[in-house]
């Protein structure tokens, strides 16, 4: 996110994939992908502090708290207490990212 690499991410999220902001907004992958490439989403820096993975065959979340540095939607640089929650598929031995879902802590 923060290279801008498209192409990889677009190999880690499946077609169906959506990610719901913490204003309730919702983008699709292609959505969410090309706001990225254009600089509506600018990712600077993630520093982790926790996550908890499930993992159910092929089927997983991730929980995670995590300060991300971004400027969103033309909103200046910020550092946001982001609780993620994220659900997986693996699909021919691949993990996908299936759903996204972000609020503050």
């Amino acid at each position: 996110m923060v290279a801008k690499d498209t192409a990889t991410l677009l190999s880690l999220h499946a077609p169906e994939f959506v990610l719901t902001h913490m204003t309730g907004m919702q983008q699709s992958r292609y959505q969410f992908v090309e706001a990225i490439a254009k600089g509506s989403l600018n990712y600077f820096s993630v520093q982790h502090e926790a996550m908890r993975i499930n993992v159910n065959g092929h089927h997983a979340t991730l929980q995670g708290r995590s300060h991300v540095e971004a400027a969103v939607f033309g909103g200046t640089r910020h550092t946001w207490p982001l609780l993620l929650l994220l659900t997986l598929e693996k699909r021919n031995g691949v993990w996908m990212f299936t759903s996204s879902k972000a609020s503050t802590f």
